[in-house]
This record gives C-alpha cells, structure tokens and sequence, in this order.
C-alpha cells in the first residue's frame, strides 16, 4: 500500500503523458501558426511531426490505460 501523500505510478503516468499531450498539440498549433505566417518549411514539419506526435501518445495513453486498469490510482 502507498504510503499518504504519494501519487501511484499509475497516477503519474496519466498525469506526465496528459501533460506531454498538451505539449505536443500546443507545439505543434504554434508551428503550424508560425508556418502560415513565414512560410519556413522547418515549421511546417516541425508542426505536423508534433501533431502526430499527440495522437500517438493518445494511442499511447489508451493502450497504457487498458494494460493498467485493475491498478488502482492511489
């Protein structure tokens, strides 16, 4: 049993893969934002890796759930 005031590994990892989520989508809506006003093909595919980037980690996130579901969150 988890000591009171710690954060299951189950837990963290929903929480740092989230996190890595917005990371990526925020990321990559700026490049492609970036894009669109200097046209530097950098950004682009900056953007676009980082766009699939958040849908595999939602991939991601799905799988790990499905593998850890009867661990609890505490």
């Amino acid at each position: 049993m988890p000591r009171q005031g710690t954060m299951s590994l189950k837990a963290f990892h929903i929480v740092f893969v989230s996190a890595s989520i917005l990371l990526a989508f925020g990321f990559g809506v700026w490049s492609l934002l970036d894009y669109r006003d200097h046209g530097k093909t950098a950004e682009l595919v900056g953007g676009i890796a980082s766009v699939l980037v958040g849908l595999g980690l939602i991939i991601y996130a799905k799988a790990i759930l499905r593998k850890l579901k009867d661990i609890s969150y505490l």
